[in-house]
């Protein structure tokens, strides 16, 4: 994705004109080669960017503000090799906007027992001199990330990679554009929510469209570009019934799939949700096209949902060049064989391949829903292993993540079920993830990424400021109500609904 390549991280670190000159010097010199060494770091994927010793208040809010003002800029990481007054820090975090993470290290791994003397100690004093810029951070109530350990750390570094990731998808949102064909899908609550509240939390921005919009844009396509297409269709996947490369209604997919992309890359929008109930002068309900879409890189929502649409894309974001995949999900149906209970995710068509353990196949079937033509997909079981599902819902007053880490086992084969489909097992038990995830809210339609885990969204929920609830291994029912009901308490008394 571009915005890796336009993006960096500012390594700052604080200090005071008390230790003199050469103290100050060496303070510069250890803040370069720990620079040097994050951005040289392979797992982080940004760029890491020196600058200059702060020792003052004035160098520090000119640097906030310059941070604040630089498109490159998504983030702070903050190191206090000597002890830096917090009081010079106060205005400057007081003014930032972007996200911070403090890096409590030291420049030295070891204490030097036997050469140690004052001025190795007056030099290297992070241990109080990070909590002093704790104290500033926690007295202003100023959300952060903090990491500690010794800068060569395997697990810094991890750490620091994932807040990266999620401070390089809250950048994206600020240039988010979601395009959305139709309304929401009727009489649905979940997908409903206040864009005004989510564009002044969130940042994106949704934009509303009539499907006649996108039909035009489909009636423009040309006979040539439709069979080139097509041609690529059957280089990149199994097409077992070679008719299907000379059906018309692969042709139909394909002018949807080239008409949605030319609408998509002229607006500017990286997300989009289409809707079953809104199709007039469409031939048939986007599938092929919506799959991948997301392959590259795109959000989506099915039935209107633009939350769920914002959030995928903030996932594919960060799971940019990760194992892995990431997709639009929904829980389908489920499978309650005792001790073998587990969830089928699927939907009519719209799965992302990124999830897929095999080469999909390119399939035409009826759709028994939406009394349009039969419609292209890709068909694909996903891969075994670990995964994340992630909703978001407007809960009235706030926004809320709720989490669910899976684990992703063998789905047998279902012969008359030809679509795309995912089958796991919830942490900690079926019966306990979907009671938690019934009391908390949570909607049908998620995120689900096999190359993400909980770290990474609750990074992202913490810049955005949107409360974050985890179904987990230690979820218990009775403590999780508790959980839900302090959190209603905490939002109710230090936010409000934008």
């Amino acid at each position: 994705m571009d915005i890796y390549n336009s993006s960096e991280i500012w390594f700052v670190t604080g200090s005071q004109h008390l230790y003199g000159e050469e103290t100050l010097k060496k303070v510069n010199e250890d803040s370069e080669v720990i620079t040097g060494y994050l951005d040289r770091a392979k797992d982080i994927p940004v760029k890491v960017v020196f600058k200059p010793v702060l020792t003052s208040a004035d160098a520090i809010t000119g640097l906030c503000s310059q941070a604040n003002h630089d498109n490159k800029c998504i983030g702070l990481i903050a190191w206090m090799h000597t002890f830096s007054p917090a009081k010079m820090w106060i205005n400057g975090l007081k003014s930032l906007t972007k996200p911070l993470l403090h890096f409590h290290t030291q420049f030295n791994r070891d204490i030097p027992w036997q050469d140690i003397d004052m001025d190795f100690m007056n030099l290297n004093q992070s241990a109080h001199g990070g909590r002093e810029f704790g104290f500033a951070g926690s007295r202003l109530r100023l959300e952060r990330k903090v990491v500690t350990g010794h800068w060569k750390d395997n697990n810094c570094i991890e750490d620091i990679a994932i807040w990266s990731r999620a401070a390089v998808a809250l950048a994206d949102t600020k240039k988010l554009r979601i395009a959305r064909f139709g309304d929401n899908m009727r009489d649905v609550a979940v997908t409903e929510g206040d864009k005004v509240s989510a564009q002044i939390r969130m940042n994106y921005s949704v934009h509303g469209y009539g499907v006649g919009d996108l039909v035009k844009e489909c009636n423009d396509i040309s006979e040539k570009d439709i069979g080139n297409l097509i041609e690529e269709y059957g280089d990149s996947y199994r097409v077992e019934d070679k008719d299907i490369l000379k059906s018309d209604f692969l042709k139909d997919a394909a002018r949807i799939e080239i008409g949605l992309r030319n609408f998509l890359v002229r607006g500017e929008f990286k997300a989009f949700t289409t809707t079953f109930e809104d199709l007039h002068g469409l031939p048939q309900l986007p599938g092929l096209a919506v799959q991948r879409l997301m392959a590259e890189g795109y959000g989506f929502g099915a039935e209107g949902d633009w939350k769920t649409s914002a959030l995928v894309r903030s996932m594919k974001v960060m799971a940019n060049g990760l194992d892995g995949g990431t997709s639009f999900m929904e829980d389908y149906t489920y499978h309650l064989e005792p001790g073998k209970n587990a969830v089928l995710g699927a939907h009519m068509l719209e799965i992302c391949p990124s999830i897929s353990g095999e080469r999909p196949r390119l399939e035409i079937h009826p759709l028994s829903i939406g009394g349009k033509e039969d419609p292209a997909r890709l068909v694909f079981k996903a891969s075994p292993g670990t995964g994340i599902n992630a909703s978001i819902i407007d809960l009235g007053n706030r926004f809320r993540i709720l989490l669910n880490p899976v684990r992703v086992i063998e789905c047998p084969d279902m012969p008359k079920l030809p679509v795309a489909s995912v089958l796991w097992e919830p942490a900690p038990n079926l019966k306990t993830a979907a009671t938690a995830w019934i009391i908390a809210g949570g909607a049908h339609h998620t995120g689900f990424s096999t190359a993400l885990d909980q770290r990474y969204l609750h990074d992202f929920a913490s810049m955005t400021g949107i409360e974050i609830v985890d179904i987990d291994e230690d979820t218990r029912i009775e403590k999780f109500k508790d959980e839900l009901r302090w959190n209603e308490m905490f939002f109710h008394f230090t936010t409000r609904m934008a």
